[in-house]
């Protein structure tokens, strides 16, 4: 062979070597980017992701309704997620993947700005945007899966007002305010007391008995 032939072969070994790498960078987790399913796997991912990041967030506090919807919302799309080998999975069309590309960048678009959204500590703004992300998931959902029925936000939504006014209603009962002035809560809270005193008093008397 002769050196010209190798110095070409080596090029050539050289350039295949960069795309590999290159390759490399782009999917560092190996995946196969043909597979046809892969999106099905990412986006239940990154949903996930985004979703316990949420949770986090908010579970120091007592949730607002919208908050809820929203974490409902997401639990609602997710749940019993299929894998890629599922029989009851359609196989996408050319169009349906160009679809699929569509709704996962801007799901991707959307859990950049929820990073920012995190680190302002904006929780309103997240809680849109956890609704903006599901949304995307769920189209993608439909497409592999379209018998299964997935609910709205706005259906979840008022469901879950309808179980949060229950849940204030409770809270606001506890503090009602009676005839003398006096809330629900402040009422068990002076019973309370006045039981706990009741009870040091009839110790004492015991005492000063056995004395």
């Amino acid at each position: 062979m002769s050196d010209e032939m190798k110095a070409g072969d080596a090029a050539e070994q050289q350039a295949h070597t960069h795309v590999v790498d290159e390759t490399r960078n782009l999917n560092p987790w190996g995946l196969n980017l043909d597979d046809p399913f892969l999106a099905l796997k990412v986006t239940a991912e990154r949903l996930s992701l985004v979703r316990y990041v949420f949770v986090v967030q908010i579970e120091d506090g007592i949730a607002t309704a919208e908050q809820r919807a929203s974490l409902e919302y997401a639990d609602a799309v997710l749940i019993g997620w299929p894998d890629e080998h599922a029989k009851e999975l359609v196989t996408p069309t050319k169009e349906e993947l160009e679809t699929i590309d569509a709704q996962i960048r801007l799901m991707e678009d959307y859990i950049g700005k929820f990073r920012v959204m995190e680190q302002d500590g904006d929780i309103d703004a997240m809680t849109d945007t956890l609704i903006r992300i599901t949304e995307r998931v769920a189209h993608v959902r439909s497409i592999y899966q379209p018998q299964f029925l997935l609910p709205t936000f706005a259906e979840i939504r008022r469901v879950v007002q309808d179980e949060w006014d229950e849940d204030m209603g409770k809270i606001d009962s506890d503090t009602v305010m009676n005839d003398d002035g006096e809330s629900g809560l402040a009422k068990d809270v002076q019973q309370a007391a006045k039981a706990a005193d009741e009870a040091e008093r009839s110790e004492e008397k015991r005492s000063e008995e056995h004395q």
